[in-house]
């Protein structure tokens, strides 16, 4: 029957070394010397035990609710070698489920991110989250929510009850879920996101060439950029609300200057978007205008997107057409 100390030494000595340096790490001096001294007096494992020792491991892990239920199996395990408050340590660490570690992650992230969140949550789950963060998160994500939930989160939040520690930890372990690890999933998504407002913004001729060197180099990120991409051509795909919309903020002299050139069909798609008055006014200005520079007109367009783009970052419009019949082919 191997003690404590020796259950560990075997665990980390089968490990790769990669992995047992990041827990030896949170070891002392004094713990090294002891684990040491194990592996020194432990000889052979059999191999059914070393198995038995890496399941029970493995069943620990499996789920989050039940490792943290579970905490005191896991504190006998490593008893004599880890104080009770590095054994919480290493177990916030691996699933954040700590209230120190998934408060600090939440307050040092993207207090953007965290008010997109709560906004879909209800005003008392908000509440408290927003209760158990730092206060400067905190202000800075109520400036973002919306006036009616901010004031009913405040509301909440000054009438809180304590909550048992059970129920906190399954709750913090569903915010870690459900907001961390799916906040480091879209990290990739954030990253083309904000190259694909870099290459919005590059002339037509440059776009294209970026795309087409990235389809041989990293065909997958160019699919997913293609996907995020928004021209002036691409207003044709619009429904007729969302181009209303878009075209209600535009100046007439930034419409005519952007029509410039375009095929009919686009132009008429985007006429049919503009009010009878500003029709007339526009159709004239096309038919007896001055002609326009190629600077001037690709200025045009890229307002007009760059408004669209801002629109629909905003939840005013969607890029994304409603009707599949309507297709611009270019």
């Amino acid at each position: 029957m191997l003690t404590p100390a020796e259950e560990v030494a075997a665990v980390l000595i089968a490990m790769k070394k990669t992995t047992a340096s990041r827990l030896v790490k949170y070891f002392d001096q004094a713990e090294l010397k002891q684990i040491t001294r194990a592996v020194s007096q432990l000889g052979p494992v059999p191999k059914p035990q070393l198995e038995t020792i890496v399941e029970q491991l493995a069943a620990f892990f499996a789920d989050g609710a039940n490792l943290i239920g579970t905490a005191r199996e896991m504190e006998k395990l490593l008893e004599g070698v880890l104080p009770p408050e590095q054994i919480a340590e290493i177990m916030a660490d691996v699933l954040g489920g700590g209230e120190r570690s998934i408060w600090d992650r939440i307050s040092n992230g993207s207090e953007t991110a965290l008010a997109a969140y709560l906004i879909k949550e209800h005003p008392q789950t908000a509440a408290l989250i927003l209760s158990k963060v730092k206060p400067a998160c905190a202000a800075k994500v109520m400036a973002q929510l919306p006036a009616p939930m901010r004031n009913a989160v405040m509301r909440r939040m000054l009438t809180f009850k304590p909550i048992v520690e059970t129920t906190m930890k399954m709750i913090e372990q569903t915010i870690h879920e459900d907001f961390m690890i799916n906040l480091a999933r879209n990290a990739a998504a954030d990253t083309h996101s904000r190259m694909a407002d870099i290459i919005n913004k590059m002339e037509r001729q440059s776009m294209e060439e970026v795309l087409d060197n990235l389809t041989q180099s990293r065909p997958k990120s160019a699919e997913i950029l293609k996907s995020l991409l928004f021209t002036f051509d691409d207003i044709i795909n619009l429904t007729p609300r969302a181009r209303t919309t878009l075209f209600d903020q535009i100046p007439h002299e930034k419409v005519i200057l952007a029509l410039k050139g375009t095929s009919g069909q686009l132009r008429n798609v985007v006429l049919s978007a503009l009010t009878a008055r500003a029709r007339r006014l526009v159709e004239h200005e096309l038919e007896g205008g001055e002609p326009a520079s190629q600077r001037d007109v690709h200025e045009a367009r890229r307002a007009i997107t760059d408004q669209a783009l801002e629109m629909a970052a905003r939840g005013e419009i969607e890029l994304s057409s409603a009707d599949s019949d309507e297709t611009y082919i270019r």
